[in-house]
C-alpha cells in the first residue's frame, strides 16, 4: 500500500517488522526493516554497504539498571544492552565498525507534556553517551519534538526512509 508522498523504489520487498524492545538484522537485499510509531522510543539503524549487512533496534528505556531482570530477558528493551547487542550481532554477520553508517530516529516527548519523566530525552542522551564512549558517529538523525515516526531501512540500497506523523516520507 502506498500513501501520499510515499517514496517508491518500484521494487517489491519483504517487510521485516521490528516491534518495541526488539531488533532485527539482515543481509538480504530483498528485505525492508521497518518499525512503526516511534514516540519516546529510539530506533538505531545501522548499515554496512560493503558487507551488505543492516540492522535496526527499537529500544524503549535508557538504562538496564532500571530493571536488571527485564534486561536479562530482553536486552533490546534498553539502550545500554540493546545497542551493544545490535552492533555485536552485525559484526558476527560480517559488518565492520569503520564501514557502518549509523542513523537514529525517535526520542519524542510523548504523553508527558510537562516533562516529568523525559523518557525521550533520557533515551537520546543514553544513546549519545554510548556512541561517544565507543567512538561511533551518527550520519543523520531525526529526534525530539512531539511527533511519532515510522522508519524503514532498504537493504538493497541502505537508504533510510522516515515518515513523521501523517506527513510525507523523506530520506534521511
Amino acid at each position: 500500500m502506498e500513501y501520499p508522498g510515499t517514496i517508491n523504489t518500484g521494487k517489491a520487498q519483504a517487510r521485516k517488522v521490528i516491534g518495541v524492545a526488539d531488533m532485527a538484522l539482515s543481509r538480504s537485499p530483498d528485505e525492508l526493516l521497518v518499525t512503526y510509531s516511534l514516540g519516546s522510543c529510539i530506533a538505531v539503524i545501522i548499515f554496512d554497504p560493503l558487507a551488505g549487512v543492516g540492522g535496526m533496534l527499537h529500544y524503549m528505556l535508557p538504562e538496564s539498571s532500571l530493571d536488571p531482570e527485564k534486561a536479562v530477558k530482553n536486552p533490546c528493551m534498553f539502550a545500554d544492552t540493546g545497542i551493544t547487542r545490535l552492533f555485536k550481532s552485525s559484526y558476527q554477520m560480517g559488518a565492520k565498525k569503520e564501514n557502518l553508517v549509523v542513523r537514529t530516529v525517535g526520542g519524542a516527548q510523548m504523553l508527558d507534556p510537562k516533562g516529568l519523566f523525559n523518557i525521550g530525552k533520557r533515551n537520546y542522551l543514553a544513546m549519545r553517551k554510548i556512541f561517544w564512549k565507543n567512538n561511533v558517529a551518527i550520519a543523520s538523525e531525526h529526534v525530539g519534538g512531539e511527533v511519532n515516526r515510522t522508519v524503514r531501512l532498504e537493504m538493497d540500497t541502505g537508504r533510510v526512509i522516515l515518515k513523521v506523523g501523517n506527513g510525507a516520507e523523506i530520506e534521511i
